[in-house]
């Protein structure tokens, strides 16, 4: 256009009414602080109803609507059928709690509106902060290599591709496979989680690349049998390279002996990889830490802060010992991303070299507002507490003739069931009937071709008093239901 025919002002998405927006703020924030702090005098989870259901699923809003219009809707239709993770009767999968403080650096993360995929900021150098802040927990070296992900899934993922590019060399990235001499095979336990075989079939590899390996009685991978598949794969003429331990299986909490695993990947020339979901974070915890002997001499490490370490999610994390390698697998140079000495295209290495994302948030500020806050005694202690009271648990549970420990207890996960006739019908008709109640909300998962009611224990706010409600419960629904 001419300058007789300027451009014409655009909508404009800030507030009209800045001090109208920062009341309405105010309340929305209060609101959800009022959802938190009394979250005790909710159901845990309730079914959404049809019509709050429908009410969601409308065509696409064209003219605008008032913040509050739309936050009264969130209040009625969104809040209260929520998953319920932050409720202390929330027992089921691996979920955190969250935490007030992680909740006010998300919203300040929000406020910033950072890209952290590179530049030179400081939101890079907060997520840089506490990439070795981990580094330092798990004693790996000054070069290694940290980032923020979604979550666990991610982390085992990219772990994946690490491990090829260090089996097949940086110019397998070029010729893809065809650059293995073999077929690369990778090992876990029977107890691993199944995103680790999406993570080798989105490498590329195939599922039938990833052996699982038996585990013992106590849950944990047999070194032994490991042994004997890698040389199997071996004398077949394929290329064993990767070895995936794992610290908190998902069923029952067991942690796999890691410096045995350690040893023979260093022994065999293989990447040791470590699923630390959850059970990672027990290193914070002095009396747990011991269980992770052999932690720090991993090649890479998978967790998530959105578990045990309590941040809103997500917030998962990948630690690789060999920064260059972990660059190599993912640096891509472009002209429009060059990285320059000086200016805010400086700062390199930048986070997109470590990774898949070019667009990524500030994870990395909730997770620091969270152990800023608390500190790392606060939140071991708080871990503590969750195995002490799946301990409890366990004793309820033995005590009880009614109810059944279905596997040994390691960290935080308890696995029992009701003996009742038909157990697996029984149980499966408790715990539903515990969800619709509201009371408590376990889940249930397979052990030994038997259904278990499965209670995780990773919420801070949980309690004894809760602990004991869940088995009063499943004691009264099984009088109940029992034909």
């Amino acid at each position: 256009m001419s300058p007789l025919n300027p451009v014409p002002p655009p909508p404009d998405l800030d507030p009209a009414d800045w001090p109208a927006t920062r009341a309405q703020a105010h309340r929305m924030l209060d609101d959800i602080l009022d959802y938190t702090e009394h979250i005790r005098e909710r159901p845990v989870w309730r079914p959404i109803p049809g019509e709050v259901r429908a009410a969601v699923r409308q065509p696409p809003p064209e003219a605008p609507m008032d913040l509050a219009e739309v936050h009264g809707e969130f209040l009625r239709s969104v809040l209260p059928y929520a998953t319920g993770n932050v409720h202390p009767g929330f027992m089921g999968w691996v979920h955190g709690g969250g935490n007030v403080a992680g909740l006010l650096g998300e919203m300040l993360a929000a406020g910033l509106n950072a890209n952290l995929g590179g530049r030179d900021h400081m939101p890079i150098e907060v997520e840089r902060q506490v990439a070795d802040w981990v580094r330092q927990w798990f004693g790996l070296p000054a070069g290694a290599g940290g980032l923020f992900v979604t979550g666990t899934s991610m982390a085992n993922f990219m772990a994946v591709l690490v491990a090829r590019t260090a089996a097949l060399g940086t110019g397998s990235r070029i010729r893809g496979l065809e650059a293995a001499g073999g077929r690369l095979t990778a090992y876990t336990s029977s107890a691993g989680h199944n995103c680790l075989t999406r993570a080798v079939e989105m490498a590329g590899l195939g599922s039938g690349s990833l052996r699982r390996v038996p585990v013992d009685a106590a849950g944990r991978m047999d070194p032994a049998a490991l042994a004997g598949a890698v040389a199997v794969d071996r004398e077949r003429g394929l290329n064993p390279f990767l070895v995936i331990g794992t610290a908190g299986t998902v069923d029952t909490g067991a942690v796999d002996d890691l410096e045995a695993l350690a040893a023979f990947c260093g022994a065999e020339g293989l990447w040791f990889h470590v699923d630390g979901a959850f059970g990672a974070l027990a290193i914070l915890a002095p009396a747990l830490a011991p269980r992770l002997a052999g932690i720090g001499r991993v090649d890479s490490l998978a967790l998530d802060f959105h578990k045990w370490g309590q941040v809103p999610y997500d917030a998962g994390f990948l630690l690789v010992r060999d920064g260059a390698r972990h660059r190599d697998t993912f640096a891509s140079p472009a002209a429009y991303l060059r990285q320059e000495d000086s200016g805010l295209a400086g700062g390199a290495p930048w986070p997109c070299d470590f990774g898949p994302d070019l667009s990524r948030g500030f994870r990395a500020l909730k997770t620091w507002f969270t152990l800023k806050v608390h500190g790392t005694r606060r939140l071991g202690a708080m871990i503590q507490h969750t195995c002490d009271l799946a301990r409890h648990l366990a004793g309820r549970v033995e005590a009880a003739p009614e109810l059944e420990l279905l596997a040994p207890v390691s960290l935080n996960i308890v696995c029992f069931r009701h003996r009742g006739d038909d157990p697996d019908a029984l149980n499966r008709r408790i715990v539903a009937a515990l969800h619709e109640s509201g009371q408590a909300a376990p889940s249930t998962t397979i052990l030994h071709g038997h259904l278990a009611i499965r209670a995780a224990i990773v919420n801070h706010r949980t309690r004894t008093g809760d602990v004991d409600a869940l088995v009063e419960a499943v004691l009264a629904l099984g009088r109940r239901l029992s034909p």
